[in-house]
């Protein structure tokens, strides 16, 4: 729960950035860190402890700490970590995937304890893709940054019998890692655990989670607007796998990879405003979902004809077409899906309405997608870009429930 001296800082922070009139994405960049972070910090689910983060903040608004927390004084001491309340955002996660991931392990260093067994690591994989899928980013942060040091150390040191599947298992943790990373805005973390999934997955000799790692790192250079990157990431995967897609008896693990990297190709072109590649690659991603007949998880990637759809709604968004995005929607039961997926795709219905200005169909969507999964509502960006356009569009006279969603998302 968020505590009321954490919830009453947050109310500080928004009122001192209001006054010095920066916007939050201006406060975020002066401090080196996510919009999303600025964000949670406002909204008081986010709490600032250690006082080499407080006085960045205080420096940031070019005020003094104690204006931003009266009782803290300046010979304060850093609370140990121990003492710290729960992150709620990835920063966790950003400590553990920096650096070596096993250093003492190159100089002999035994583990400090026994390692879990394939298991209890089977185990802990499937739940980090369980958070991610559920978008509870904060308990997926503290997991991972468990999980992530302890298999490292394990792959080292395992026999050799057993280091193939850890090899894997840690190529699927480090794509939890890096998909996590580009829904919460930090591009260049999921680029970092995306390039050390992919050489897991080598490693490991798994071919298809090569592919799987290449489809994280694609989603990370869209997120950072390095849209030739992600193209040759999923072009090189797809020319390897199409014609392997020919034969009858593909496995469809292998169509559900082409026909998610068909996905990834149909954004990338929706966003650079090429409508006709944009439609092919759906319409190639619809074939091979027919194919499958069924929507399936295969590498986590949810790919079969429901996230077709949702792509298809997605991409027209993206070009502009509102009417044509509208139309697919309606045909889309994504009730079997993950919560994440349920909740972009309620997001992506919100920005088609918005485009039409529909104001009230947009929050009715909105506010759909927040019950599902709060924290990616409250944090991705084109959610809190969505909610801006929605305040001005229907100023003077600004719905209640927007104002309140306004409210819990710190958007100011």
């Amino acid at each position: 729960m968020t505590s009321p001296d954490t919830k009453a800082m947050g109310q500080r922070v928004k009122e001192l950035r209001r006054a010095a009139g920066m916007a939050q994405s201006d406060l975020a960049t002066a401090m080196g860190r996510s919009e999303s972070w600025v964000s949670q910090v406002e909204r008081g689910v986010q709490p600032v402890e250690r006082l080499s983060v407080l006085q960045a903040l205080a420096d940031a608004l070019k005020v003094s700490v104690r204006e931003l927390r009266p009782e803290a004084a300046a010979p304060v001491q850093e609370a140990e970590p121990a003492d710290l309340p729960p992150s709620n955002d990835l920063d966790g996660l950003r400590v553990a995937l920096t650096g070596h991931p096993a250093l003492g392990s190159l100089f002999d260093q035994p583990p400090a304890e026994p390692a879990p067994s394939l298991a209890d690591f089977r185990q802990s994989v499937d739940e980090a893709w369980t958070l991610a899928h559920a978008a509870s980013y904060a308990a997926m942060s503290d997991h991972l940054a468990r999980l992530l040091p302890s298999i490292e150390a394990a792959v080292r040191h395992a026999p050799a019998s057993e280091r193939a599947e850890l090899h894997s298992l840690r190529a699927k943790a480090y794509q939890v890692a890096a998909a996590s990373f580009t829904r919460q805005d930090q591009a260049d973390a999921a680029w970092v655990a995306a390039d050390r999934a992919l050489q897991a997955a080598e490693l490991a000799g798994q071919p298809l989670e090569v592919v799987a790692s290449l489809f994280r790192m694609a989603h990370a250079f869209m997120r950072q607007q390095h849209m030739e990157q992600a193209e040759q990431a999923a072009k090189s995967a797809v020319a390897v796998m199409a014609p392997r897609a020919e034969a009858p008896a593909c496995p469809p693990e292998e169509l559900s990879l082409l026909g998610a990297m068909n996905l990834v190709l149909a954004v990338i072109n929706a966003r650079e405003g090429n409508r006709g590649e944009t439609h092919a690659h759906i319409a190639r991603a619809r074939e091979i979902a027919a194919r499958l007949g069924e929507d399936r998880n295969d590498f986590d990637t949810e790919f079969g004809p429901t996230n077709v759809e949702i792509h298809a709604v997605s991409t027209a968004v993206e070009l502009g077409d509102a009417g044509l995005a509208l139309e697919v929607a309606q045909q889309v039961a994504p009730a079997g899906l993950s919560p994440e997926r349920q909740a972009r795709f309620l997001l992506d219905v919100a920005r088609a309405h918005a485009q039409r200005r529909h104001v009230g169909e947009a929050t009715a969507a909105l506010l759909e997608a927040e019950a599902l999964t709060p924290e990616q509502i409250h944090d991705h960006h084109l959610a809190r870009e969505l909610i801006r356009d929605l305040i001005q569009l229907s100023e003077p006279r600004v719905p209640e429930s927007l104002r309140e969603l306004a409210e819990r998302s710190a958007v100011g």
